[in-house]
């Protein structure tokens, strides 16, 4: 097992922060990969230290293995609106000002597979705007590793959240210049200082040029040693517009990929951390558009260094809080870039069926500096062990696409604290069983949702709450029985594989839930929407909760029934098909039930504006840039009396 620290450097970053509340988490993590068995808010929180220790130069883990966990993260909690959550403040202190024009983080890849998957889309869009493929022409330029930055030509801004930043005009009252000798008001750029002047001058008074690019912006007194770089024109800052590039058609990029990477790679004597791609025609850009974090026809190419062949020991199974059953490779134990790798975490059990991994096998380890290690690729494969039953409760898994997957919500030791939480959460209408009561009834025995529901106000002072406490966390138990609430939301809260609230609704608009127990395989397979693999997880899961479910449901909970397809409204409302978005406080009636409403109308309520969404409506006390962002990607915003004079027609 590999030691790892947190530095000073480290501390005092996230002292500033305020990021100092589990620092053990951090360093059990970087230690032993624990990150794919913990629980929703400690990945949040790990994502967000990783992100701003990064911004500051004390990178903790590399940008791949980052990247990997924040994919995996958004897969496993599509619910959660993690870029809100890590970037949730700006970097600096400070007042901020919002920029000209969004300046967007740009999506990674580390193959070239990866990169044909991306001009697979640029070449769909162009033939759905009869371009002719022969004109699609791709840029790459370099991917500075430096201070990101929008200069107006009067006001050079940092990227902060990339909609807000801060004025850092002062960097150019320091002397900053625009390298190339380039005029101010070239847009988004990197605040750079040159390689070799960083390494003959200032490598031994400070850990990285990161360290340098902070202080050339800093409110306070700039050290001398970086005011003689501005001075000496070492460090400048650097605008997109100017950097160098190569520019030609996307087969000639195909054909040559790895020398043009090569030759953009080491174009530039700055710190480069990939190159990045991009579409020139300006209809394809306004097609593909881009998420809330990415423009869609631009990506940066990375790639991983220092490697070591390593022989696999064991495979161990390990049940998460969610029910996935993680792959952890026993290793025998490797020393790579000075620490000793003994276990490596493998992303599921697919892939170690697929590429053999097992004991005896060899495979190439990545691990660069301080960084988790990362499989790159198994070298020789053998047969592997796949488990039937779940290491925690000896229940059968299940596969659940590429994942081994235990169904036993209820009974599973790994899961049952997961299981309370994930139901009171998903109620939403009662806010004293929040994940440390949960953890403190768990720890003293209880294990399942009705037995919450069976607790008395003088019970729970026997477990530790004040009296009072004790009483409101009754009462509002009872009153999550009174307040109505879907029932596909109440069947969701159960937790079932592949039975998220959309997937609920759907079911409920052919079952009941007193029959939906007793549909087969074969009958939920001919449901719209439903494959065989997703039916076959749903009947196994509906069987492992039928006995807590109708323990809780015979409570008595207050359930409005989700209407059955034959008793839904046909598609002649003015927003059948629609995808909706209600934001803000209603003036004319609760929110909830306008969403109700939309839906028997034929639309379609969504939670959050993606480029799909037909309207966003907004009642009172919502903000600018929502409204602004929503117009950005072409969604239609209405007032609430515009929405009901539209749905009226």
């Amino acid at each position: 097992m590999s030691v790892f620290t947190l530095t000073k450097e480290h501390l005092d970053v996230l002292e500033e922060k305020k990021l100092k509340s589990n620092l053990k988490l951090i360093e059990k993590i970087i230690r032993n990969d624990d990150f794919y068995s913990m629980d929703q808010k400690d990945m949040q929180y790990f994502l967000r230290v990783a992100d701003v220790l990064y911004r500051y130069g004390k990178a903790i883990i590399s940008d791949k293995e980052y990247d990997d966990k924040e994919i995996w993260y958004k897969e496993n909690h599509p619910e959660s609106h993690l870029y809100d959550v890590v970037q949730s403040d700006l970097r600096e202190s400070g007042k901020t000002v919002k920029l000209p024009k969004k300046m967007l983080s740009t999506d990674k890849a580390y193959s070239k597979k990866e990169i044909e998957k991306w001009l697979d889309r640029i070449l769909n869009t162009a033939l759905n705007l009869n371009i002719d493929r022969d004109e699609i022409i791709i840029r790459v330029t370099p991917k500075l590793d430096g201070y990101a930055a929008y200069d107006d030509g009067s006001t050079l801004y940092t990227r902060g959240d990339g909609v807000n930043g801060q004025d850092i005009t002062r960097a150019f009252k320091r002397g900053l210049k625009v390298t190339k000798s380039g005029k101010r008001g070239l847009g988004a750029g990197e605040i750079v200082i040159n390689k070799k002047y960083f390494d003959k001058n200032l490598s031994e008074y400070f850990e990285n040029s990161r360290n340098i690019q902070a202080a050339i912006i800093a409110e306070k007194n700039v050290d001398d040693k970086v005011k003689k770089a501005i001075n000496d024109g070492a460090c400048v800052f650097y605008p997109f517009s100017l950097i160098d590039n190569w520019t030609g058609h996307y087969k000639e990029l195909l054909n040559d990929f790895d020398n043009i990477i090569e030759k953009i790679w080491n174009a530039v004597d700055y710190d480069v951390d990939g190159v990045i791609l991009e579409a020139v025609d300006s209809q394809i850009k306004d097609n593909l558009g881009s998420t809330r974090k990415f423009h869609r026809w631009q990506i940066a190419f990375k790639r991983n260094d220092e490697a070591a062949e390593v022989e696999v020991v064991s495979v161990t199974p390990q049940t998460s809080r969610t029910g996935r059953v993680t792959p952890v490779a026993e290793l025998v134990p490797t020393r790579i870039s000075g620490a000793t790798i003994s276990r490596a975490t493998v992303h599921h059990y697919k892939m170690v069926k697929s590429t053999g991994v097992g004991p005896g096998a060899l495979l190439q380890v990545v691990r660069s500096g301080l960084v988790i290690p990362k499989i790159e690729k198994v070298i020789k494969p053998v047969e592997p062990q796949i488990p039937e039953y779940c290491p925690s409760c000896q229940s059968h898994l299940i596969w659940e696409s590429d994942h081994l997957v235990c169904p036993n919500k209820s009974d599973c030791p790994a899961q049952t604290e997961n299981t309370l939480v994930h139901f009171f959460k998903t109620l939403g209408n009662n806010d004293g069983f929040g994940p440390k009561n949960i953890e403190k009834l768990a720890n003293l025995g209880v294990k399942h949702i009705h037995q919450v529901y069976d607790l008395k106000s003088h019970q729970f002072a026997m477990y530790g709450f004040g009296e009072k406490t004790s009483k409101n966390l009754y009462d509002q138990l009872q009153a999550s029985q009174n307040i109505e609430i879907e029932d596909w939301r109440f069947l969701s809260a159960f937790g079932v594989s592949r039975l998220g609230g959309g997937n609920c609704e759907k079911l409920l608009q052919h079952y009941s839930l007193d029959n939906l127990f007793g549909a087969s395989v074969e009958d939920i397979e001919k449901l719209d929407g439903f494959a065989k693999v997703s039916a076959e997880a749903i009947v196994e899961g509906l069987a492992n909760i039928r006995e807590e479910f109708f323990k809780v449901y015979n409570l008595g909970f207050n359930l409005s029934i989700t209407p059955k397809l034959s008793e839904q409204q046909d598609s002649s409302s003015p927003i059948a098909g629609a995808i909706i978005v209600f934001t803000g406080t209603m003036l004319q009636g609760k929110r909830g039930d306008m969403e109700k409403h939309a839906k028997s109308l034929g639309a379609k309520v969504a939670k959050s504006v993606t480029g799909k969404t037909t309207y966003l409506v907004a009642g009172t006390k919502v903000g600018e840039n929502k409204i602004n962002g929503a117009k950005e990607n072409g969604v239609k915003v209405l007032s609430e009396q515009e929405y009901l004079d539209l749905i009226a027609q």
